[in-house]
């Protein structure tokens, strides 16, 4: 699956760091893109480099919440993912800490999604034609955040669904 950000997914319920092409589908995904590449370089150059790219879903704010579980449509661009900023501040406090050369990009979003509905609901309704591999939570991010848990010890805390009555 793409991350977010790179377009459209090619397969949820497989999303994860990405043997998938990168596909940038805004300025500012392509950006963010280029970054990447571009760091990958520098550390072949300079073997001994530590750099750590932590791609957040959006962040949000407790505030933010009452405007969750929209429009399907309207927050399909990252696969209703997000990011608590106590959560990615936690992101950032473990990235400073990663330690060992070379770079490692890492996606840092919630374990659950912005909306109530199913995710299985969710993809049929906007994205019909992509085939879902593997299991998929009810709302459970579709983004995997795998690699932060297991690299970083990543275990975000804070969930939409305890602030919104």
């Amino acid at each position: 699956m793409a991350p977010a950000g790179h377009g459209p997914p090619c397969c949820p319920g497989c999303a994860n760091e990405s043997p998938y092409a990168a596909r940038p589908e805004s300025i500012y995904s392509l950006g963010k893109h280029l970054e990447e590449t571009m760091t990958i370089e520098l550390v072949r150059w300079h073997p001994d480099l530590t750099i750590t790219a932590l791609r957040f879903s959006n962040v949000m704010d407790v505030e933010d919440y009452a405007a969750f579980d929209a429009d399907a449509r309207a927050r399909k661009w990252n696969l209703w993912s997000y990011i608590d900023g106590r959560d990615g501040a936690l992101a950032v406090d473990l990235a400073l800490g990663r330690s060992g050369p070379g770079f490692e990009r890492f996606i840092i979003a919630s374990p659950d999604t912005v909306m109530t509905r199913p995710n299985a609901e969710l993809l049929a309704e906007v994205f019909p034609d992509v085939e879902v591999r593997g299991e998929i939570g009810e709302h459970t991010t579709l983004l995997s955040i795998d690699k932060a848990r297991q690299l970083l010890g990543y275990d975000p805390q804070h969930s939409w669904r305890d602030e919104v009555q």
